[in-house]
């Protein structure tokens, strides 16, 4: 079954890391792509926050959790093809709180490096 990413369309670098999970997943069917903003977000994942959608990636596994932000980059690479080894790393000692700081000092200034990237 299928993951859904969602995201925000709006981000550049936002479009660019889900267009990166779309060439890069393991099968064409391993992820679907929701835009935070969408009608079928809010109708489908109604526990996701359009404010905190907007402020991290979300990945809603087949069971129904809810994975956010640097959460979600483990279950992310584990379904790519060429990077699925690089999963393990995030469960190496102090992973967790450096992913998390990385994570969040990027989000955070994604509107910054977009416009620098993507003029």
């Amino acid at each position: 079954m299928a993951v859904v990413l969602v995201y925000d369309a709006d981000c550049p670098v936002c479009r660019a890391a889900a267009d990166w999970v779309r060439r890069h997943a393991a099968a064409p069917d391993a992820f679907e792509f929701l835009p935070c903003r969408s009608a079928e977000t809010r109708s489908r994942f109604p526990a996701i926050a359009e404010a905190a959608c907007l402020q991290a990636m979300h990945l809603v596994l087949p069971d129904g959790t809810i994975l956010v932000g640097e959460r979600a980059l483990p279950e992310i690479l584990r379904r790519t093809r060429r990077y699925r080894r690089a999963a393990v790393l995030f469960r190496l000692p102090g992973a967790g709180v450096l992913a998390r700081f990385l994570y969040r000092a990027f989000a955070d200034r994604r509107h910054r490096i977009a416009k620098r990237l993507f003029p």
